[in-house]
């Protein structure tokens, strides 16, 4: 395989997942029969532009179809994070409702709402109908379709010029990363700006969070990579600031390159200097990543295993796309884990992916009061902690994997 940001061969491997289904192919009840398509889940090192990324197994198409389970809305740490984006962008470069607004993977609508209600004009670009439906209930503008230079071709011939293009936590999910960051310099105006979020190369490297890595995510990104592929397709990053958000994230600015360019901050170089010196231009920075994958993969089981000796109940709580990562790497099946609880309704009654464990409504945790709640999400440990804290009436305990094995 070549790398799919400058073509290059790929020969450093990052780490083998073995194989498992896409993580968000949840399975319905009435489909338990039917055998679930299984793909390899390697992920490797570009040595000329490193951008890290999956090896080619599987289509967008397939991945994120018209039963894509995964709306932003559920979780209400996301919302806030969402509605203080938009306060921030507004007031920083001045938007009125003679501006335009566009996002890339609208979703559900859960930042664009907070546009409109400022009375900004806005459009959002999203490719799969169960998200794209839940938007337009909010009253939104939502163009079904997967974002790239025909798109913004599209857009722009019907007067969507962006004076802010938003991207959150897609821009590792296209397997074309140069024709659709190509997309966003043709859309903004010459005085527009674009920004990404993304969980970055540094905070997955340092926290062992390999269940990140899965069959939707194309790309894992340092703002090194970043940069020399927004430089290819006419975008230059003028800033970055760091979030807490999955993990450990970038924002990043960018501007059209021939457009009236704001100065570069000194943000920028700071990052690139931290990235240099934790060594992302070097093959032995990669080589942490599968010991230690392989280290949460036994901690996990022996915890497991030890509470079913115990005659302890063990469950999860939410039905991630990083959970079905974690458990299908692990092994884990419903004798072990005997169920997980999510709040999307549309995840609900179906069984997680590869491990066929069943999701279930919250309240089935108050029903059977487990003793032992494994939350899966562990960038949502205290959204989750305070929205079930009952769990601790009964000397329940919440318990992560990642980076390491915690019984809090």
């Amino acid at each position: 395989m070549n790398c799919r940001g400058c073509a290059a061969p790929l020969s450093l491997p990052l780490i083998d997942l073995g194989t498992s289904p896409p993580s968000n192919a949840y399975v319905h009840a009435g489909r338990l029969e039917q055998a679930e398509h299984w793909v390899p889940l390697k992920v490797a090192v570009c040595q000329q532009c490193w951008l890290v990324q999956t090896e080619d197994y599987t289509s967008a198409d397939s991945l994120f179809d018209a039963e894509y389970a995964y709306f932003s809305s559920f979780s209400s740490t996301w919302l806030a994070h969402a509605e203080r984006y938009v306060a921030e962008m507004v007031e920083r470069f001045g938007l009125t409702a003679d501006s335009r607004v566009v996002e890339v993977a609208a979703n559900d609508g859960y930042l664009l709402q907070y546009v409109a209600g400022r009375g900004i004009p806005c459009l959002g670009v999203e490719p799969t109908r169960s998200t794209a439906q839940a938007a337009r209930e909010k009253g939104l503008d939502i163009r079904e379709l997967f974002f790239g230079r025909d798109t913004a071709a599209q857009l722009k011939s019907e007067g969507w010029g962006a004076d802010l293009m938003a991207a959150n936590n897609v821009l590792a999910h296209v397997p074309d990363i140069n024709d659709f960051l190509g997309g966003f310099a043709a859309l903004l105006k010459p005085t527009g700006v674009a920004t990404f979020e993304f969980p970055q190369l540094l905070t997955l490297m340092a926290g062992a969070q390999f269940d990140t890595l899965y069959h939707e995510h194309y790309s894992y990104l340092s703002l090194t990579a970043v940069q020399t592929l927004c430089e290819r397709n006419g975008l230059e990053v003028f800033d970055v600031s760091q979030l807490s958000t999955h993990g450990g994230s970038l924002r990043v600015f960018v501007q059209r390159k021939d457009g009236e360019r704001r100065p570069v901050q000194p943000a920028v170089q700071q990052q690139l200097q931290a990235e240099l010196d934790a060594g992302v231009k070097t093959p032995e920075y990669y080589a942490t990543l599968a010991p230690a994958a392989e280290r949460i993969k036994h901690e996990l089981l022996r915890f497991l295993l030890q509470a079913k000796a115990d005659g302890k109940r063990v469950v999860g709580y939410g039905a991630a796309a990083k959970g079905n990562t974690l458990l299908n790497y692990a092994g884990v099946k419903p004798d072990l884990l005997a169920w997980v609880a999510d709040a999307n309704p549309h995840k609900q009654g179906k069984f997680l992916p590869g491990s066929r464990i069943p999701i279930v409504a919250p309240a089935q945790i108050d029903i059977e009061k487990p003793d032992y709640v494994l939350v899966l999400p562990w960038n949502l440990l205290h959204e989750v902690s305070q929205q079930l804290a009952q769990v601790r009436q009964w000397d329940g305990r919440f318990v992560i994997a990642v980076p390491e094995l915690k019984v809090l």
